[in-house]
């Protein structure tokens, strides 16, 4: 599913060049669930804006469905992004005036989905993450775990065969943090690749494989034995 050649990726900080990404290369394939590890300034972030088509490399090649990515013109990149992945992030990035259901029906707008269908997927996709009964409700009446449930409904809502999470639990409680891993997993199970950012050890463990970074290189990359969940959602 995502192939990855030699990238690379340099920023220029006054007079200096700062190497964010050194020829990495790595594959992953449908429905893996992927850990990527390290710490700050180590070159994680920066790979998954590559894979998700938010930033151009300085060098090397990506590919994602076969598509060459870094040779999209911006609106072709867009149109990708929209079709094939979701994204959710450590900030829920919840708009504070709409309630769950217009929260979630937002990409499916830009993706030009009719209204009537809008609403009946934006409500099946709460559902599937336990929501149903909370579909009204703004972000300030939901827990910290029922706003990041949220923001995966509304990274799933448009059907993508990659979800990217960045520190998806950055911000929520050590329950809150178990019930979004089980949802991955959840979802992983499904057939969705799950591709994630994080600092913490116990969250890379719900992973099946972990890749750790440091100085914009990878210097592991092993499969390990996931760390099972029962997922625990509350409605």
């Amino acid at each position: 599913m995502l192939i990855i050649k030699n990238l690379s990726k340099s920023y220029q900080m006054g007079e200096q060049q700062v190497t964010a990404l050194a020829a990495v290369s790595l594959q992953i394939a449908r429905g893996e669930m992927v850990a990527i590890m390290g710490p700050s300034g180590s070159g994680k972030s920066t790979l998954m804006n590559m894979i998700g088509c938010l930033d151009q490399p300085t060098g090397g090649r990506l590919f994602l469905n076969q598509a060459e990515v870094n040779q999209l013109r911006e609106k072709e990149k867009a149109q990708l992004r929209n079709r094939e992945i979701g994204f959710v992030f450590q900030s829920f990035n919840l708009l504070p005036r709409l309630t769950a259901w217009q929260n979630v029906e937002l990409p499916m707008i830009y993706a030009g989905v009719k209204p009537k269908e809008r609403l009946q997927r934006a409500k099946e996709t709460l559902e599937l993450m336990g929501l149903g009964p909370r579909i009204d409700h703004r972000p300030k009446e939901l827990s910290g775990g029922q706003q990041q449930r949220v923001a995966i409904a509304r990274a799933l809502v448009n059907r993508p065969n990659l979800l990217l999470a960045d520190e998806p639990t950055g911000n929520l409680d050590s329950h809150s943090s178990r019930e979004i891993m089980a949802v991955f997993q959840d979802l992983n199970q499904k057939g969705l690749t799950v591709v994630l950012v994080t600092h913490e050890e116990e969250i890379a463990a719900y992973a099946k494989r972990v890749i750790r970074f440091l100085d914009g290189r990878i210097v592991s990359d092993q499969k390990i034995q996931q760390k099972a969940l029962t997922k625990e959602v509350e409605p």
